[in-house]
């Protein structure tokens, strides 16, 4: 029976006959359905946001990644269609879930969504499919989680059905590689899961790196995140260090990463941003405790990115006082971008929102600009900034801020005009000496 339905659903995948349903059409499945019904696959979407399906069907993209011409051109030739309707799972011979994994506010792991989702799939679960977790979580979840949830229905992973996981690795605003042509880590419950994992996967992207488990390829997401957290962090911190010691930190990562060997560049900023780095090192975090094992090196890297924001804004105060003769309680501030990086609309984890909120909790006032984000979106941890629009990147606007406060170094930006019409400039990024527009009224923090 196993061997019978392994077999069935080994050969749909080969001849391209199975539908693949993808859950969550947000920035890792948006891009990897239209990668999958590229590569042959009929593909169903599945959101629980109509809006979302309603700018699909209108072949409208709102993924950065997805142009509307790749959308249409895949729901044009029957491959691609997205609803609601969560019954359509049932026609789905692999469902592969990419739905968010957030922390709580006491930073423990929140999978009520791939719970949920699991639950989903549970009710239309049936013979002969595979399901395969994306969404970033701790070792132990497909199998401890998604897995028990399904096999509550009856059915038996590696005879009836099958699991693996396969971590996401979407990087917003990367122009050298997308999703078919990332590395594709994959794992299954079982030897004939993993085939059938690389089976499907290896038709979509043009390589695929096998692991023996899914607890392994779930570790590898999490280390892959943990080494920029803690090195991000290491930059950070000497960044504060050097800084006292009257130390330009970019001039001194410019000429170590002159050496050939030995030596990474990472670059530091006003705090982390985007939904991997700054949340999914705490993922591990968790899961340790029940191993009474601590995890000091990636919590200190975790408490020491958080604090960029708070420190970056008392640069900010200090430039103030020291060059406008002005509290920062009675200026008016413009954050520059409130992407988390340059030139994309991904706002998610963004420390400008963090920024925004500690200027104003220290009685400032901020506006922000960014040409790819014309208004803030709700979100989860700053509701009262929902609503917000982009202030018009104007001279008479400039000219009406005390301080101009560089947090996302967009391209779309005259630097050199603004740094003729800001009175003050407090740059995260190193923009303006980059640039060559280093002048006394750019300070860095």
């Amino acid at each position: 029976m196993a061997t019978s339905t392994f077999d069935t659903l080994l050969q749909k995948i080969e001849t391209r006959a199975a539908r693949a349903g993808i859950i969550g059409l947000g920035y890792v499945g948006l891009p990897l359905a239209i990668a999958v019904a590229r590569s042959g696959f009929a593909v169903t979407g599945f959101d629980i946001d109509p809006g979302k399906i309603v700018a699909l069907e209108g072949r409208r993209s709102y993924i950065d990644a997805v142009r509307n011409e790749a959308l249409a051109a895949e729901i044009e030739a029957g491959r691609f269609r997205a609803t609601t309707d969560f019954a359509g799972l049932a026609e789905c011979d692999v469902i592969i879930i990419c739905v968010p994994t957030p922390l709580t506010k006491h930073r423990d792991p929140d999978l009520s969504f791939v719970e949920a989702t699991s639950r989903s799939i549970a009710q239309h679960l049936r013979p002969g499919q595979l399901v395969a977790l994306e969404s970033t979580t701790y070792p132990g979840t497909t199998d401890d989680v998604v897995k028990v949830i399904l096999e509550g229905t009856g059915l038996k992973s590696g005879s009836d059905f099958f699991v693996g996981f396969s971590p996401e690795r979407e990087d917003p605003g990367n122009q050298h590689y997308h999703t078919a042509t990332i590395p594709k880590v994959v794992a299954g419950d079982g030897p004939e899961a993993l085939a059938l994992m690389k089976a499907f996967y290896g038709a979509a992207v043009s390589t695929v790196v096998p692991v023996s488990s899914n607890a392994t390829a779930e570790a590898v997401k999490l280390t892959e995140n943990i080494f920029r957290s803690v090195n991000i962090a290491l930059v950070n911190e000497l960044k504060t260090v050097y800084a006292a010691m009257g130390i330009d930190v970019w001039e001194v990562i410019d000429a170590a990463k002159t050496k050939p060997f030995g030596y990474m560049p990472f670059y530091p900023g006003p705090g982390l941003g985007g939904h991997c780095i700054p949340i999914d090192p705490f993922y591990l975090t968790w899961k340790s405790r029940e191993y009474e094992l601590p995890t000091r090196f990636i919590e200190l890297a975790g408490e020491i990115n958080s604090a960029m924001p708070r420190y970056v804004v008392g640069k900010l105060a200090e430039a103030l006082d020291m060059r406008a003769g002005k509290a920062l309680s009675r200026s008016r501030v413009l954050v520059l971008g409130l992407a988390y990086k340059k030139n994309v609309a991904d706002i998610r984890e963004s420390p400008s929102l963090r920024l925004i909120e500690i200027i104003e909790e220290r009685g400032g006032r901020a506006d922000y600009h960014d040409p790819f984000v014309t208004e803030i979106p709700p979100t989860r941890e700053y509701q009262a900034l929902k609503g917000r629009k982009s202030v018009a990147l104007t001279p008479e606007a400039v000219a009406g801020y005390d301080a101009v406060l560089v947090a996302t170094d967009h391209d779309r930006v005259d630097y050199a005009a603004l740094a003729k019409t800001a009175s003050l400039i407090v740059d995260t990024r190193n923009v303006f000496d980059r640039l060559g527009l280093a002048t006394d009224h750019v300070i860095k923090a």
